[in-house]
């Protein structure tokens, strides 16, 4: 009897590991870690892995410039007489995408409101709806309404084209300093924290510190980037220069029917343009992408074709 009981024990061990052995593993519980883009499954095997997410294609040494957490405004010590007449950036690309922060109509634009400037339009959201990033960035302030004047709660993602996006307002803040952004990821809750009449969310577009009318940018009627590439001139850091309206620069702007004429070789030129460098690029893809050539770029920038491209820098392109 004790013999056939513990036969019976044997066998009842025997099944029981075969079974275990014939369960598949599965994952029970994903866990943060101080990476939000790492991230650790555990199993019902008891083990336990990373997990990589996809991190946002960002070209982190083109941001360094005048980084600065606590100031609203970065760039306070560059006059805007001190920057190029043209600049030429890529807004998005295959790599690069572009999101849109809400959808919504513009009802206050970039201009003078109340005889004070208004360097940014307003989209009207309800409180809670969420706010993402337009592209791919680093948030360099995230901050509350005690800090932030007039935006209340803000949030400024820097991007590796040097723009700036502004995003104020929010009843709620989702991300931190120094944090890598997805575009299209929430980065906060819409509200009417701040100078604010109701809920909205105020934008704002800024290249070097300096703003210039979002809707160059952003066509909110049809909820969709206006170009995948922009050039920004001088003259649109003014605060009376509105998309639709003075798109050209002031030296062209400004010519009359009274001047003498251009010859054909002296408005060959025309005002300079430029193009940050980003990572992968090559002289070759530059120049087609500006329809160009190589040795055109080359004489432009003093520099040869075997010249090694430093991510960040400009580069002339007209």
């Amino acid at each position: 009897m004790k013999k056939t009981g513990l036969f019976f024990l044997i066998n009842i061990l025997l099944l029981t590991t075969l079974f275990a052995q014939e369960q598949e593993t599965y994952p029970l519980d994903t866990l943060d870690t101080k990476d939000k883009y790492t991230k650790v499954v555990l199993f019902s095997d008891y083990t336990w892995t990373y997990l990589e997410l996809d991190r946002p294609d960002i070209d982190m040494d083109a941001l360094s410039d005048h980084w600065d957490t606590e100031a609203i405004h970065a760039f306070k010590d560059v006059e805007i007489s001190a920057l190029p007449d043209t600049v030429q950036l890529t807004l998005a690309d295959e790599s690069h995408p572009f999101v849109l922060p809400i959808k919504g109509h513009v009802y206050s634009r970039y201009g003078y409101r109340r005889k004070r400037p208004h360097r940014g339009i307003d989209i009207p959201l309800t409180t809670g709806d969420s706010v993402r990033s337009a592209f791919n960035g680093v948030v360099r302030v995230a901050e509350g309404s005690s800090k932030t004047g007039g935006y209340g709660n803000l949030v400024i993602v820097r991007h590796d084209n040097g723009l700036e996006t502004y995003y104020g307002h929010l009843s709620k803040i989702l991300v931190k300093e120094n944090e890598p952004v997805h575009a299209g990821e929430v980065i906060g809750l819409g509200g009417s924290t701040g100078r604010s009449t109701g809920p909205h969310l105020h934008f704002e577009t800024r290249y070097m510190g300096k703003a210039f009318d979002p809707e160059r940018v952003v066509d909110w009627e049809n909820s969709c980037l206006r170009d995948p590439q922009l050039t920004i001139y001088k003259s649109y850091y003014n605060i009376n220069s509105h998309y639709g309206r003075a798109d050209k620069p002031v030296a062209q702007a400004s010519t009359s029917s009274s001047q003498p004429k251009a010859t054909a070789s002296s408005s060959s030129g025309g005002s300079p343009q430029y193009y940050t460098i980003r990572k992968g690029d090559t002289l070759g893809k530059i120049a087609a992408r500006h329809h160009t050539t190589v040795s055109k770029l080359c004489k432009l920038n003093k520099i040869r074709e075997t010249t090694i491209l430093q991510i960040g820098r400009k580069l002339r392109v007209r």
